[in-house]
């Protein structure tokens, strides 16, 4: 059996990203949180400032047996749009930027060789700008983050924003799910 590996990435708004990495097989865990900037032990509403210089991020707890880094890397570039500087729909700012915090030289690595074949394919008019860097830190979301979707689906954002996305990303990713 394999050891399992973390990945931290930020895609735009934590609770959607959230929502897509916990239906995929071999991913054992996925928290909400903070990363990429220095401010230590941010709060939600400091992050939401745009000054702590953290992203809205999870952190994925993953089998490497089951799904690759690289497949996760596959779900995060086509479940957002990484050519928009520090937008994803409605939500901007610093914090919803596009970024994937390695942790590992053979991370980097594929991260790096991955975003330049996708951004080599012209699937986007745009070039990919998402952020490579090496993870640090991650902070974990408040409480009421956590599995967000799966608590709220009837909230509006819920239902205006993370239900349709997720019903595109189960067509197009479903011999992935569990």
């Amino acid at each position: 059996m394999f050891p399992m590996e973390l990945a931290t990435l930020g895609s735009g708004c934590f609770w959607c990203t959230e929502a897509v990495f916990q239906q995929l097989k071999g991913v054992k865990s996925v928290k909400s949180g903070y990363a990429g900037g220095t401010t230590e032990n941010p709060t939600y509403e400091q992050v939401c400032t745009g000054r702590t210089g953290h992203a809205e991020v999870i952190q994925v707890e993953f089998d490497p047996s089951v799904i690759s880094y690289e497949e996760l890397l596959e779900v995060f570039f086509e479940t957002h749009d990484p050519t928009t500087m520090n937008r994803q729909g409605n939500d901007v700012g610093t914090q919803y930027r596009s970024i994937i915090l390695y942790h590992s030289d053979e991370q980097k690595e594929i991260a790096e060789r991955v975003k330049k074949r996708l951004d080599e394919s012209g699937k986007w008019k745009n070039p990919i700008v998402t952020e490579i860097k090496p993870f640090t830190e991650f902070y974990i979301a408040e409480n009421y983050h956590q599995d967000y979707y799966n608590q709220n689906k009837n909230q509006p954002y819920c239902r205006v924003v993370i239900s349709p996305k997720l019903q595109k990303f189960e067509k197009s990713f479903k011999l992935k799910l569990t």
